[in-house]
């Protein structure tokens, strides 16, 4: 999110601070907001926290605000507390102010400016603060523990390149398998999905599809048709161009899955490749996950849209949370959403992905495309390195706060909803 936004929702929401401070004292009076909500082992997650953190990420316009997404959230933050805390990993005053202030530059302002931005809306400093020393300790403990064994080679960093810069179009000859994985079932999944990277033939990997993957794509035993190499996620570009045809990546964490992909083919067009600057897509949200009543509404709305706009529409006099619009650059897109933008033309929809530990079914249709106008000329390979290693990162914290949950006692004290 852009310094401006920041700022911007910030303005927006003081004005009517006033009015977002009387609601949340309403609230406060009307139940105890210290009463629990979630519980992780012996971690207590509050409805104080839960109000807090909405209100913190509403005021910055942040993705993730909901209140299914946000107890969720505080769980994890429950998960990654108990393993930091378990070898000793602390956060010194000065490292906190430090990451206080970096937070709050992006604003333009000082970390007492934030704060007290913050304050005007009804946000304890506190919220803010906890907020940032989560992020920063867990941050060094997946460095600590993973760092050393996520190395990137010259090779992948040429492939990035070659993959984001090559003015010949490349496209490759693809099949996917994406496998539903719950937290409760996370580690079973991961399991199979390693049986499957084991694959050795086109059939075979195709067969697996047939029988696990969750997408459209799985009536065609998970093959997709050529694909400019520019029109997928940029994590996933790098993965592919390392592969060989017939070579299959490694298991790759997505929310609330797991995904894998095949090469079968790869060719030069010698077309220009198409680059994007921005890709404007809407996420339309139905309860009930995968089950038969979610599918069958995705199809309703599907059969009603032509074109994004329809969706509002569709959505009016349900809650606003239920249907969400964004404009972002590829590289902020979730990969998962990205990938099934990319199978996509404008005004099309998919409804492959879930929400909420598979509760709640995404239908996603794509607005537009807007492409870049002009190139850029420098390459710096170790913003890229740096990059794919984030990247690789990610993914292993990922997967390590999965297998926390699958081990955890956890326990919901309300059905949270979209």
């Amino acid at each position: 999110m852009s310094s401006q936004a920041i700022v911007k929702s910030l303005v927006m929401k003081s004005v009517f601070g006033a009015v977002a401070l009387m609601a949340f004292i309403g609230i406060a009076q009307a139940q105890n907001l210290f009463d629990p909500v979630a519980k992780v082992d012996e971690a207590v997650v509050t409805e104080f926290e839960v109000e807090q953190r909405i209100l913190f990420l509403q005021a910055l316009n942040a993705p993730g605000s909901t209140r299914s997404e946000v107890i969720e959230e505080l769980i994890r933050d429950r998960l990654r507390t108990a393993a930091t805390r378990q070898f000793g990993f602390t956060l010194g005053a000065e490292q906190l102010e430090a990451g206080l202030a970096e937070f709050a530059a992006r604003a333009e302002l000082s970390t007492d400016e934030f704060i007290a931005g913050l304050e005007q809306n009804g946000i304890a400093g506190e919220t803010f603060r906890d907020f940032v020393a989560s992020q920063l300790i867990w941050r060094d403990y997946i460095r600590a523990r993973f760092g050393a064994r996520v190395q990137i080679t010259d090779r992948e960093v040429d492939r990035a390149v070659a993959g984001s810069t090559d003015s010949s179009g490349i496209e490759v000859l693809g099949s996917e398998i994406i496998i539903p994985a719950p937290p409760e079932n996370a580690e079973a999944v991961l399991e199979q999905a390693e049986v499957i990277a084991l694959s050795e033939s086109e059939a075979e990997f195709s067969d697996f599809a047939s029988r696990f993957s969750a997408t459209a794509s799985r009536d065609e035993g998970g093959r997709l048709p050529w694909t400019p190499l520019s029109d997928l996620p940029p994590v996933l570009r790098p993965l592919l161009l390392a592969l060989n045809p017939g070579e299959i990546t490694a298991p790759l964490p997505i929310p609330d899955a797991v995904a894998l992909f095949q090469l079968r083919d790869i060719r030069e067009t010698g077309a220009p490749s198409r680059r994007f600057s921005s890709i404007e897509y809407a996420a339309y949200y139905i309860a009930g996950g995968r089950s038969p009543d979610a599918l069958t509404r995705a199809r309703e709305v599907v059969a009603q849209v032509d074109r994004c706009d329809d969706l509002y529409g569709i959505a009016k006099g349900e809650p606003d949370t239920t249907l969400e619009r964004n404009d972002l650059a590829p590289k902020d897109i979730p990969s998962d959403i990205a990938l099934e933008l990319s199978k996509l033309d404008p005004g099309e929809s998919s409804f492959a992905l879930t929400r909420s530990n598979g509760q709640t079914l995404v239908l996603l249709t794509l607005c537009g495309r807007t492409p870049v106008l002009q190139e850029d000329q420098e390459i710096d390979r170790d913003a890229i390195a740096a990059q794919l290693r984030n990247q690789r990162l990610t993914a292993l914290s990922d997967n390590l706060v999965d297998q926390l949950a699958a081990e955890a006692t956890i326990t919901v004290f309300e059905r949270a909803r979209r």
